[in-house]
């Protein structure tokens, strides 16, 4: 019998299960486990070592979004998954973000697990490829990919792709193909061509040869990815057929946006809220301030330095003025939207960025009726979903 196809997805996730677009991406893959009768995988992106990435994260303070950065008592190169989540770090988040599941283990992937608990329950499971239940077994294998010198492979693909103008997030001519994991530790360092595996250590893929150990542990149907991740799965294109396996279907990710209650926005004026302007989104039913100026010359009797400053003080008027035209846009914009424009701005793109990629997920997982509210719209068609605050 064969084994029940997989619809995977998942990423490195930060402390608070930051950012939020790894829930969303949880969420898509089990939308589209369900319509395909498969398995919906999480895939704990645990063996990464960006530190920078999974300790800096957005915390509330005051109702106000606030940066913060995390501290981890660990060896530079250590991976994430085997990064320390103490008792200082759980009361740290409980001031960012309030009260928060005990992890289940005292690592940071302990932390992820526990605050992944509603999509576990939702029927989505983790999978951590650093298990050594299922890691071990594949060592034999992995070396022999590591022989066939599959970087030549990358590199000649990363040239394809360069001269096509296609993004290269990142270069396999530069950039390690295999590294050395201490599964005691969690050490992760950059392994030349030829250099041995030191004793006891596992093979660890780079990024790009990373997809092809996700359908070695997994039978990998499809995968769920946003738009960096599919630049650099392109990468892999052509190993597929030198290591015997199947590609999986790739499935964008659709991006979602938490509306607070009272709003109503339509995804089409998410650019013009993104930059602030207004007058895209509403028209003022009268006259504007500045459309009741009126320039004038002045007189030529006036001394020329007078004339001048005649002609600047104008210009500032009108600037001036253009500030009450934005004020009265800004109520227009506030009739049609439910609420104040800059408040939603500041919610839906913090930063100026978009609020699935600022703010932690713990918020999202904290609701369920949300998660369910986003999981109903994930239709695998719609690319952009807008949804009330639970």
């Amino acid at each position: 019998m064969s084994p029940r196809p997989v619809i995977a997805t998942g990423q490195q996730i930060g402390a608070g299960w930051s950012p939020a677009l790894s829930v969303a991406k949880a969420l898509a893959a089990l939308a589209e486990a369900r319509r395909a009768g498969a398995e919906a995988v999480y895939w704990m992106a645990d063996e990464d070592h960006d530190r920078a990435e999974v300790a800096s994260v957005v915390g509330g303070a005051n109702g106000r979004l606030t940066r913060h950065r995390f501290r981890f008592d660990a060896r530079p190169g250590t991976a994430t998954g085997w990064l320390p989540w103490e008792s200082g770090h759980q009361a740290e988040a409980a001031r960012l973000w309030g009260p928060l599941p005990e992890p289940q283990a005292p690592t940071l992937r302990g932390h992820a697990l526990a605050l992944g608990q509603p999509l576990w329950d939702r029927g989505l499971r983790p999978f951590s490829p650093t298990d050594p239940a299922v890691r071990e077994p594949i060592q034999a294998q992995l070396a022999r990919w590591r022989a066939l010198n599959l970087e030549d492979l990358l590199a000649r693909q990363a040239d394809v792709l360069e001269s096509q103008g296609a993004p290269l997030p990142l270069d396999p001519r530069a950039q390690a193909a295999w590294f050395s994991l201490d599964p005691r530790t969690g050490r992760r360092q950059r392994l030349e061509r030829g250099e041995p595996l030191p004793g006891s250590h596992w093979l660890s893929p780079g990024a790009a040869i990373r997809p092809l150990m996700q359908s070695l542990l997994l039978p990998v149907a499809a995968v769920v990815l946003g738009p960096s991740e599919r630049a650099y799965w392109r990468l892999c294109e052509p190993l597929w057929e030198r290591v015997e396996l199947a590609a999986p279907k790739i499935l964008p990710r659709p991006s979602v946006y938490v509306v607070p209650k009272g709003f109503t926005i339509h995804p089409s004026q998410l650019e013009a809220l993104k930059v602030g302007a207004w007058d895209r989104l509403a028209g003022w039913p009268g006259p504007l301030p500045t459309q009741r100026f009126q320039v004038s010359e002045p007189d030529p009797s006036w001394p020329g330095a007078l004339q001048d400053r005649f002609r600047k003080e104008q210009v500032r008027s009108r600037e001036r003025l253009s500030k009450l035209d934005r004020r009265l846009q800004r109520e227009a914009s506030a009739q049609v939207l439910g609420g104040d424009p800059e408040r939603l701005r500041q919610t839906l793109f913090p930063f100026g960025r978009a609020q699935e990629r600022v703010q932690p997920g713990l918020p999202w997982l904290r609701s369920g009726e949300l998660l369910d509210a986003i999981l109903e719209r994930m239709d695998g068609a719609t690319p952009l979903i807008l949804v009330e605050e639970r």
